[in-house]
C-alpha cells in the first residue's frame, strides 16, 4: 500500500476511535437506558414527566474508494440493546448495494463492502437496517436510516474539453493579446482536498505563447511575430491537479495558432523598367503589355491599384488592374502610327487598396516603375483624306462629266503609288467611274433626278507595290434638279355641263403637277390652246395660284347634238428653260333640274357623277372577269369528279343502245327499244311495254313528223334529237331513269354527196366546200357529243 493510501487510512481511523461527537462506533448503538418508562418528576407547571423509550440514531459510516486490499472492507458494526448475546437477534439491512455490494452478519451485525467502489461513480450510498427476533420475525426495533460515504481519493487526471484547440491571432500583435482560454476538468471531489484543483502549465510554445496558470488563457509572449516569417504554431498545454504538487495527475493538449495576415507589407515591382514592342495596326482598346508587383501579403491586404503618373503621350495608354490576378494591363486608349511617334515612355506607380495605419510608420505602402512602349511599324492600307465625300451632279450633265475627285495616300514610309476604283457591288448600274491615277469621278450615263436623287457609291484605293492592302471611302453624289419635265393635269378629271347652263359658269377647276423642284416652287400657267381658241364652246381662267376654272361660253348645250366636248388645256411652268404641255379635257353634257345637280346622262357621265374613273371601272371588270373564270373552272372540276359514265367508250355507245349499271335481265333488256327504229326515222313505231315497269296506265304513243336536216328547209338534227327526248321523257314505256340512250340518225342524202378526203383527192377539177361553213361544224360538234363517226358524217 502506498504512502497516499496510508495516510487517508490513518485519517480514518483517527475519526473513528476519537471521540468526535457522531463518528465514533459507539454512537451506532441505541442510546436509551431501559425498556421501561416511568414517571421522573413534574415540569414548571406540574405537568409529570415521563421518560419514554428512544430509537435507534444513525451516523454516517465512511468508506475509502478504490480499496485494493484481498478481504473484504469493513465497513462498520450495527448493534442492539436487546441482542443479550443468545442469538435470538437478527440484524436485517436494505437499501442501495444491501446484499450486493454491501454485506451485513445477521448475528454479529458486521457490515462489509463486497466490491471495490469509486467515488466519482456514486458518492454515497443510502441504507435500513432494523434488529427482529429470530425465531417470531417481530420487529425488536424500529427501522432507521443510515449513509455510508466513499471517501475521495485522487484517482482521476485532469481532461481538457478539446483536443486540438484551433485558434487565429494577428501577426505583429502586441504582447499580452489574449488568443484563446482552454479548460481541464477533473472527476475527483473538488470539496474535498485537492484533488480537483488544476493548475495550467505550458510546455512547448514558448518563447512566442504563455498562459495563465489559474484560468488558462493563451497570450501572445512576442510582439514582432511576423506571418511571412512564419504562420503556424503549435502550443502544448499541461493541466495538473492537487494543485500543481509533486504527486498530482496531469493531462494535456495542443493548441494549434495561427497568424492572420495585417498589410504590413507594401507591393513592389519586380523591374524597375519594363518594355514592351507593339505593331501600330493594334486595335484601339487591345492590350499592349501586363506588369506586375508582389506583395507579401496576402487576400485583400494584398489588393493593388495602378495608375500612370506621367507619360510622353498623354491619353495614349491606359492601365487596369487585373482582380483575379492583381496584375496591371496596360491598355491602347489612341490609334498608334509608327511614321508620326515610334516610343512611348510611361511612368506607373502600384498602391495598395487596404492600407492599414498602424503601419505608416514602415514607409510608404506604394512603388514606382518606368516603361517603355516601341512602336513597330506595319504596312498599313492608303488612307483616305477624308472619312466620306459628298458630290453634285446636274441632272442633263454629258457623259464624261468630272463632279469630284478622292485623294488618297500610302501612310507608311515607302509612300506606294495608288490607284482607284469603283466598287461594283454600290455601283450595279455603271452610272459613275473613276480615274485611276487622279482619283476623279465622272458620269457614264446620263442622270434622271426624278428616277434617283441620291447615289450612293463608294471609291476603292488600292497600293500598286502590294495590292492585298485595300481601303475604301464613301462617296454620297446628289443630282441637282434641271427643269425637263413639263406640268400636267394633277388628277384624271371627269367634268359634265348641264344642258341648261349659262354662260361664264364655273363647271372644274384644274390644278397641275410637275416632277420638277425648283427651288423657289412652283408657278403654272393655264390657258386654252391657240387653235382651239376661235371656235372654243369653253374658255380657260388662270387664278393665279397654280388653279385655273373651266367656264363656259354660251347658254345651253344640247346632248343630242353634242354629248361630248374636248377642252385642250396649255400648263406652262415658270423655271428655265420653260417646260409646257397640252392636256384634254372631256367635257360630257348631261340633263340636269334647275339646281344643277345631273338628272340624265350617258354611261360614262354618270359613272363620273358616280365618282368612279376609268381605270376604277376597268378594274372592277377585271375582277368579274376573273369570278367568271374561277366559276369554269370549278364547274369543270366537279365534272371530273363525277361518277365514271356507264357508257366507257364510243363502241359501247354504238353496240349498246341501253346500259344499265346494276345486274340486269338477260337479253329481254335489250328489247326497251327499237334499234331500227331509231336508225329509220319513218319506221312506225310500235307501242311497247316497258318490262322493268307496270304503268299504271297506257299513254297511247304519239307520232310526231320528223324531217331530215337539209340546205334547203329549216330541219336540223338538233330538232330531231330534241324530239326524240320528248318523246321519250313522255312515253312510260321508256327505259329506266339511269339508262343512256344515243340515237344515231342516217339522212336521205347530201348535196355535198361525199365528206370522204380519199375521194377530194381522186376526182378531177375543183369540189364545192361550202357545205362545210355550215353543216360541218355540226357534225363534228354532234359526233363528238353522241358518239358518231365518218359514216354519220357522210350522212
Amino acid at each position: 500500500m502506498d504512502g497516499r493510501r496510508v495516510c487517508v487510512l490513518m485519517v480514518l481511523w483517527a475519526m473513528t476511535h476519537l471521540s468526535c461527537p457522531g463518528l465514533g462506533l459507539r454512537a451506532l448503538r441505541r442510546t436509551t437506558g431501559g425498556r421501561r418508562a416511568g414517571l421522573t418528576g413534574q415540569d414548571a407547571n406540574g405537568v409529570p414527566l415521563r421518560r419514554s423509550k428512544r430509537g435507534w440514531m444513525w451516523n454516517q459510516f465512511f468508506l475509502l474508494e478504490e480499496y485494493t486490499g484481498t478481504d473484504m472492507q469493513y465497513v462498520g458494526k450495527l448493534h442492539s440493546d436487546s441482542d443479550r448475546g443468545d442469538g435470538s437477534v437478527k440484524y436485517v439491512l436494505t437499501g442501495d448495494g444491501a446484499g450486493t455490494l454491501f454485506k451485513i452478519d445477521e448475528k454479529s451485525g458486521d457490515i462489509h463492502a463486497t466490491k471495490r467502489l469509486d467515488r466519482e461513480e456514486k458518492a454515497y450510498y443510502i441504507l435500513h437496517a432494523k434488529a427482529v427476533n429470530r425465531f417470531t420475525n417481530e420487529a425488536l426495533e424500529g427501522e432507521s436510516e443510515f449513509i455510508i460515504k466513499i471517501h475521495d481519493i485522487n484517482d482521476n487526471e485532469p481532461r481538457f474539453t478539446k483536443d486540438p484547440y484551433m485558434a487565429r491571432v494577428p501577426e505583429m500583435s502586441d504582447i499580452g493579446t489574449s488568443v484563446i482560454q482552454v479548460t481541464a476538468t477533473d472527476a475527483d471531489d473538488a470539496t474535498y482536498g485537492n484533488s480537483a484543483r488544476v493548475v495550467y502549465s505550458i510546455l512547448e510554445g514558448q518563447p512566442y505563447f504563455s498562459v495563465d496558470p489559474e484560468t488558462g488563457l493563451i497570450k501572445t509572449a512576442l510582439g514582432s511575430m511576423d506571418r511571412e516569417v512564419k504562420e503556424n504554431y503549435q502550443v502544448v498545454i499541461q493541466a495538473k491537479d492537487m494543485a500543481g504538487q509533486m504527486g498530482g495527475l496531469s493531462g494535456t493538449t495542443t493548441v494549434s495558432i495561427t497568424l492572420s495576415d495585417v498589410n504590413d507589407n507594401p507591393p513592389r515591382f519586380t523591374k524597375t523598367l519594363y518594355e514592351f514592342r507593339v505593331p501600330e495596326s493594334n486595335e484601339v482598346g487591345s492590350a499592349v503589355g501586363v506588369i506586375r508587383a508582389m506583395d507579401a501579403d496576402i487576400g485583400q491586404n494584398a489588393e493593388m491599384d495602378y495608375r500612370i503618373i506621367g507619360s510622353d503621350g498623354p491619353g495614349m495608354f491606359d492601365i487596369m488592374t487585373n482582380k483575379s490576378t492583381q496584375d496591371g494591363i496596360i491598355v491602347l486608349r489612341k490609334p498608334l502610327d509608327f511614321e508620326r511617334k515610334r516610343q512611348y515612355s510611361l511612368r506607373v506607380q502600384v498602391e495598395n487598396v487596404h492600407i492599414n495605419p498602424r503601419f505608416y510608420s514602415m514607409g510608404p505602402f506604394r512603388d514606382e516603375a518606368t516603361i517603355k512602349i516601341v512602336v513597330e511599324d506595319v504596312d498599313e492600307p492608303p488612307v483616305f483624306e477624308h472619312g466620306s465625300y459628298v458630290m453634285k451632279a446636274k441632272e442633263d450633265a454629258a457623259r464624261n462629266t468630272v463632279i469630284g475627285s478622292v485623294s488618297a495616300s500610302d501612310p507608311d514610309d515607302k509612300n506606294s503609288l495608288v490607284r482607284y476604283s469603283i466598287d461594283r457591288r454600290t455601283d450595279m448600274d455603271r452610272v459613275f467611274n473613276v480615274h485611276a491615277g487622279n482619283g476623279s469621278v465622272f458620269i457614264l450615263r446620263e442622270l434622271d433626278r426624278e428616277e434617283n436623287a441620291w447615289h450612293n457609291i463608294s471609291v476603292i484605293a488600292t497600293e500598286f507595290n502590294n495590292p492585298r492592302q485595300i481601303s475604301r471611302v464613301p462617296v454620297y453624289i446628289s443630282v441637282l434638279d434641271v427643269n425637263d419635265n413639263a406640268p400636267t393635269f394633277a388628277t384624271n378629271y371627269e367634268t359634265f355641263v348641264c344642258e341648261n347652263a349659262k354662260a361664264n359658269q364655273r363647271i372644274q377647276t384644274i390644278s397641275a403637277t410637275d416632277p420638277d423642284e425648283p427651288l423657289v416652287g412652283h408657278r403654272f400657267y393655264f390657258s386654252l390652246a391657240q387653235d382651239a381658241a376661235g371656235k372654243a364652246n369653253f374658255s380657260v381662267r388662270d387664278n393665279k395660284d397654280n388653279t385655273a376654272w373651266i367656264l363656259t361660253r354660251r347658254n345651253s348645250y344640247n346632248s343630242l347634238q353634242k354629248s361630248i366636248y374636248h377642252v385642250p388645256v396649255v400648263i406652262s411652268d415658270g423655271e428655265f428653260p420653260m417646260q409646257s404641255s397640252t392636256n384634254t379635257l372631256t367635257i360630257r353634257v348631261c340633263t340636269c333640274d334647275r339646281e344643277g345637280n345631273m338628272k340624265l346622262c350617258n354611261a360614262e357621265a354618270l359613272t363620273a357623277r358616280a365618282g368612279l374613273s376609268t381605270g376604277a371601272l376597268v378594274a372592277i371588270l377585271l375582277c368579274v372577269i376573273i369570278l367568271l373564270v374561277i366559276v369554269v373552272l370549278f364547274a369543270a372540276l366537279r365534272r371530273q369528279r363525277k361518277k365514271e359514265p356507264l357508257i366507257i367508250s364510243k363502241e359501247d355507245v354504238r353496240d349498246n343502245v341501253v346500259s344499265y349499271n346494276d345486274e340486269g335481265g338477260g337479253e329481254e333488256d335489250t328489247q326497251a327499244f327499237d334499234i331500227g327504229t331509231l336508225r329509220n326515222p319513218e319506221a312506225i313505231e310500235e307501242s311497247k311495254q316497258r318490262r322493268d315497269i307496270v304503268p299504271e296506265t297506257f299513254y297511247p304513243p304519239v307520232r310526231r313528223p320528223v324531217l331530215p336536216p337539209t340546205r334547203d328547209n329549216n330541219g336540223d338534227v338538233r330538232d330531231f334529237i330534241n324530239q326524240r327526248l320528248q318523246d321519250n321523257d313522255s312515253d312510260p314505256t321508256a327505259p329506266p331513269y339511269d339508262s343512256l340512250a344515243t340515237y344515231a340518225y342516217e339522212g336521205n342524202g347530201s348535196v355535198a354527196e361525199s365528206l370522204s378526203s380519199l375521194e377530194s383527192v381522186t376526182t378531177e377539177g375543183d369540189q364545192d366546200y361550202n357545205y362545210l361553213s355550215e353543216w360541218g361544224p355540226r357534225f363534228k360538234k354532234l359526233a363528238d357529243m353522241y358518239g358518231g363517226d365518218d359514216s354519220d358524217r357522210d350522212s
